[in-house]
């Protein structure tokens, strides 16, 4: 089962690395990573997509707390919680099918970010399924690369400070 945890951490060098390392030593994999600034400049938020089963996260979360630069850890698997991923995918697009991949972007409601003579950038956010049912869709024309950021999810409603 995939587990989502979501860790505020001190916005220092060297904190990514240091929950990397405490990953790789474990031997757990992460699924998915997502990391950026928080509402306040000090304090980044990540989340992270684990693997496993519930002894593995909780071991995972009781190990991040240990770290110093690590304020809280969130397991946000089973509480309300919205989430979203961006996908870019570099597809082949001529004048011949540029109108049917117009049609998914509607479907899908994405839009297009770049575009030259025989290709386009297109870009939509959604859940992981949503993200893979894009691309999945797009493959009959020619994925030339895709690029996903990675879960990123916050809890639903009224939340305590930090």
């Amino acid at each position: 089962m995939k587990y989502t945890l979501s860790v505020l951490v001190e916005n220092r060098p060297g904190v990514l690395t240091r929950i990397a390392g405490l990953f790789a030593r474990r031997g757990y994999n992460i699924d998915s990573l997502t990391v950026g600034r928080s509402e306040d400049e000090h304090y980044s938020r990540m989340t992270i997509v684990v693997d496993g089963d519930q002894d593995i996260v909780e071991q995972v979360a009781k190990q991040l707390h240990k770290l110093i630069d690590v304020i809280k850890v969130n397991d946000i698997t089973d509480i309300p919680h919205v989430e979203r991923e961006l996908v870019f995918v570099h597809v082949k697009g001529d004048s011949n099918n540029r109108g049917e991949i117009m049609d998914l972007l509607e479907i899908f409601r994405g839009r297009v970010v770049d575009l030259s003579k025989s290709s386009m950038i297109v870009e939509t956010t959604g859940d992981c399924g949503k993200v893979d049912a894009f691309i999945a869709a797009l493959t009959p024309y020619g994925i030339k690369e895709v690029v996903r950021t990675g879960k990123m999810g916050l809890i639903r409603g009224e939340r305590r400070k930090n």
